[in-house]
């Protein structure tokens, strides 16, 4: 019956293959379905994704690390297994007090790539 049904499932990692960019928080797509996006954002310390917001609504899990969260001009310190929800729409930024590693959760309709602007943007 799996192999039948070889798409019910996929296994990923947040902690392996990991890959710093030296300038700029760095971001994969671990996982793309028609219910979320799961995407991995290193960050170096010191390095950080400036004010923005998202369209939908988003969950922010610090798995490594510690991220200094900026939620409408007020700031958050978030330490290893922290876990934010944030409405959307809502101006944010993170910035890494230490090398990082947060696990991003995007709403369906939302998409991969306005991450990868925001990175770019910084």
């Amino acid at each position: 019956m799996y192999r039948e049904r070889h798409n019910v499932m996929k296994i990923t990692s947040l902690l392996d293959n990991i890959s710093y960019s030296d300038h700029h928080p760095s971001a994969q797509v671990l996982i793309h379905n028609d219910h979320s996006k799961e995407i991995r954002i290193v960050f170096r310390e010191g390095q950080e994704m400036k004010a923005h917001k998202a369209p939908y609504p988003i969950v922010i899990e610090i798995v490594e690390g510690f991220i200094d969260l900026g939620v409408e001009g007020v700031r958050h310190p978030l330490p290893k297994g922290s876990l934010v929800s944030l409405e959307s729409h809502i101006v944010h930024d993170l910035k890494a007090a230490a090398d990082s590693i947060v696990r991003l959760s995007l709403y369906k309709n939302d998409q991969p790539d306005r991450v990868q602007q925001v990175i770019k943007d910084n």
